[in-house]
């Protein structure tokens, strides 16, 4: 029986625009927030454009800051994020900075209202309320956190990273001020920017929604893809192809660092109603092992998935590659512009001095066969690929990329 429902979801509230930071406080004050902990790292709470906006804001509201965030970061520092605010008794969370910021917030929030541990939360819809009011804020223009509703964080014990997906960590309030990615270094502007690729390319050419029957729509973590998603995704997709480039060679191009903030939160948007698919799945236990940046292990094994879906993608692999070169889309040019999208990532990898192959991050051979064993067990992701992989195709992708 096939599947006729889909729904979506972003945050509640989302403004976007050069100098939108300033509004945070209002937001605060009409979700009756005066005790706000803010959840950042010591980087960005240096930069000229955060230090001074956040001295204005203590001016108005007593904040507690906790600057401790890391990437990639592990449930210890969850926790310790979490003990700041309950010393100080803190009634909303503020997400500052790149996505493991702002997912630690999301932690904050939830474990700051209902108890327990991060771990208590992980998987699918196991936070049983409304958390405590979130506010994001992305200084990188990569994960589509700040719309989202999933948190990652390390279990560095089971070197794996543990997802908590819930309605509840959409933010209340997702302030998208560019001028906050300006002073992004460039290998950042890199890794995030390919993320966003990545989130924008698998919600596109995902599973159709159609074929996600069997489980009723509240139930499922993801919905495959459909047509809102798909017009998202390809925007960002778009984007992402007139602007990543410029904004990695010349970080002072507001008009391009613009387009990348809007191209993550589009592709966030896309992704997190659609879902990640075998690219995602493999990361987590990669980069768990290696500690590679997630944008960079996820841009790594994007052209290794997409050859391994090629066979049941070339349309929307055609599509992706008429976006983002202008091609046009005829049917006997469907077949190479395919494999062009896959080319296209090649060479803006190349050019973005991107890492190419995964023993460079220090993975061994040996590692392959647990790798694609944990990323098997990620059922969600595997169940929206648009082709369901076998163990062993897992095991082929990662030696290719190795």
């Amino acid at each position: 029986m096939r599947n006729t429902i889909w729904q979506f979801a972003t945050a509640q509230n989302l403004k976007f625009g050069r100098g939108c930071r300033q509004l945070l406080a209002a937001q605060l004050r009409r979700h009756q927030v005066r005790r706000p902990l803010i959840i950042t790292d010591a980087n960005i709470a240096g930069t000229a454009v955060a230090a001074t906006w956040l001295d204005d804001l203590q001016a108005e509201i007593p904040l507690t800051i906790f600057d401790q965030c890391q990437a990639e970061p592990s449930v210890a520092i969850a926790v310790a994020a979490c003990q700041a605010g309950r010393g100080a008794e803190v009634d909303g969370v503020i997400g500052l900075g790149g996505g493991s910021n702002m997912d630690v917030a999301k932690v904050a929030a939830t474990v700051l209202r209902h108890g327990g541990q991060p771990l208590d939360y992980s998987g699918f819809d196991r936070i049983p309320a409304a958390v405590l009011p979130l506010f994001a804020l992305p200084t990188t223009a990569g994960t589509g956190s700040e719309v989202s509703h999933s948190a990652v964080l390390t279990d560095s014990q089971a070197q794996i990273k543990v997802s908590i997906l819930s309605p509840w960590l959409r933010p209340t309030c997702a302030l998208v001020d560019p001028e906050l990615t300006d002073s992004c270094p460039p290998q950042v502007t890199a890794h995030s920017g390919m993320d966003a690729l990545v989130h924008a390319i698998e919600a596109y050419s995902n599973r159709d929604f159609s074929q996600m029957a069997g489980v009723a729509p509240q139930a499922r973590a993801y919905e495959g893809s459909y047509p809102l998603t798909r017009m998202l995704a390809l925007e960002a997709i778009r984007l992402i192809g007139r602007s990543l480039l410029a904004a990695y060679q010349r970080p002072q191009d507001t008009a391009a660092r613009d387009d990348m903030a809007m191209a993550a939160t589009l592709a966030g948007m896309a992704f997190s109603n659609s879902g990640v698919g075998i690219v995602h799945a493999l990361e987590y236990p990669i980069g768990a092992l290696t500690h590679c940046g997630h944008g960079e292990g996820n841009g790594l094994l994007l052209p290794h998935v997409m050859r391994y879906n090629l066979a049941v993608c070339r349309a929307q692999y055609a599509e992706i590659a008429a976006v983002w070169l202008g091609e046009q889309n005829s049917e006997t040019a469907a077949s190479l512009s395919a494999e062009r999208a896959i080319e296209i990532v090649e060479e803006l990898l190349d050019k973005l001095g991107m890492t190419r192959r995964l023993r460079d991050f220090g993975m061994q051979a040996s590692d392959i066969g647990a790798v694609a064993a944990k990323a098997f067990t990620i059922k969600r992701l595997m169940d929206v690929n648009r082709q369901a992989p076998r163990l062993q195709d897992l095991e082929t992708i990662v030696r290719s990329a190795f």
